[in-house]
This record gives structure tokens, C-alpha cells and sequence, in this order.
């Protein structure tokens, strides 16, 4: 079986996954007075009808299935929204925590946090490799507007500290993901990002939304969706 670009590099660019329109549509839908914004978007989206029915779109799931090997299952979406009045930067981290129905007692899971009434922790190697992100862009994302940098193949390093971190971005180096409008990046939750603050007043909208192969990682260890 051939090997996938996201299996080697943990991460693959898609162009036009959605329509402008369809980009236009949803960010009215985000605009709506039900969706708690911060300074940088909005969490736990999958309440919000129409980001529930992205996250189950044919095009979306059939993406995420290739990636899994297996059914996907969207389990969390975040918006995350740069422009010239929330202009923020986000320093190098892999994404390493879970939302989960209830708390448990298991080997390398942990710290534990709550986020907006949900419980998090961070989880080990094993789990995240069964979790794909996929980032729908609704704006053009360019050098300019701050757009997400990566570290190819470093989500193959497993789980590391902020030192081994650093010390990978100089060793490996790192790219720029400049995406248009209705396109996606699809990327495993330890491939190394970070994102700069923009140089331009173009916004930065993008969606993310994340899929597991399974809601339930073991006994006991349930993943809420969010």
C-alpha cells in the first residue's frame, strides 16, 4: 500500500473543498449571537447546526476517511479567527489534548483541565494517531494574514516537551501553508505549528474541525464532541 502524503509529512493541502459561497454562508452563521467569541474564534462548535452539518458532509467525511483508514467520526470544531482587530500569534505546540465525557484512570493521560464546562486531558502517542484535523479556510490564507506553519514529518517524533519542540523547528525547519478560500489542510494533531501575528488587515478565518476512528479509545475512555 502506498504511503500517504499526511502518513509522511503529516499534513496534505486541498484546493477548492468549498464553494466562496458556501465560506460566505457559514461565516454568517458564525456571526450569529449564540456563538460565544473570544479574542482568537470560538469553541465547541459542533452545537451550531450548520458546523455540525459541515463537519458530516460527504466531501469532509470521505477526507477524513482517508486519512483514518477507517469511519471518521467528528468529535470537536473550533474557529479560529485572525484579523486586524484580534491580530495574535500562537508560538510552536503540537495539539496534544482531548475533550472527554468523564475523567478516568489510565497510564499517560494527563493533565487534566476544564475548558467551557468539558473536561480535557492530554493524551498519549497512541491516542492522537487515531485523530485528523481538517482546517476549511474562509478566507485566503496568505503569507501576509498569518498563515499556519508546519514542520513536515514531526508528528512521526511522538509527544514532546517545549525544549524538544524548539529544538526540532531549528533542526527540521518548517513551511508556510498559504491556502485560498474553500480550500482545507488536512493534519495529525502531533505535526509541530505555530502561526504569526499578520502583517496585513486581510482576516483569517479558518475552521477547525477534528475526527477520531472511534468516539471510544477503551473502557471508559469516551471522547465528547464538542
Amino acid at each position: 500500500m502506498a504511503i500517504s502524503q499526511i502518513d509522511e509529512q503529516g499534513f496534505r493541502i486541498l484546493e477548492g473543498v468549498l464553494s466562496n459561497d458556501e465560506c460566505d454562508a457559514l461565516l454568517d452563521a458564525l456571526s450569529s449571537a449564540a456563538v460565544i467569541r473570544s479574542r482568537a474564534g470560538a469553541r465547541h462548535l459542533l452545537a451550531v447546526p450548520q458546523i455540525a452539518e459541515l463537519a458530516r458532509d460527504p466531501r469532509l467525511i470521505s477526507i477524513a476517511r482517508r486519512e483514518l483508514g477507517a469511519k471518521p467520526f467528528p468529535f470537536r470544531a473550533t474557529l479560529f479567527e485572525k484579523q486586524s482587530r484580534a491580530n495574535w500569534l500562537v508560538v510552536w505546540h503540537q495539539d496534544t489534548a482531548l475533550p472527554l465525557k468523564a475523567r478516568f484512570d489510565a497510564p499517560d493521560w494527563g493533565p487534566w483541565s476544564n475548558k467551557a464546562g468539558i473536561i480535557y486531558a492530554h493524551a498519549p502517542t497512541w491516542a492522537l494517531s487515531r485523530v485528523v484535523a481538517l482546517r476549511v479556510h474562509l478566507d485566503h490564507s496568505s503569507s501576509g494574514n498569518g498563515p499556519l506553519r508546519v514542520v513536515p514529518d514531526s508528528h512521526l517524533i511522538g509527544v514532546l516537551t517545549d525544549e524538544e519542540i524548539s529544538a526540532a523547528v531549528k533542526e527540521r525547519g518548517f513551511v508556510e501553508c498559504e491556502i485560498p478560500k474553500g480550500g482545507a489542510l488536512a493534519m495529525r494533531p502531533l505535526l509541530i505549528h505555530s502561526s504569526s501575528k499578520a502583517r496585513t488587515k486581510d482576516a483569517r478565518r479558518v475552521l477547525h474541525i477534528e475526527y477520531a476512528d472511534s468516539l471510544r479509545f477503551g473502557p471508559g475512555i469516551e471522547l465528547a464532541v464538542v
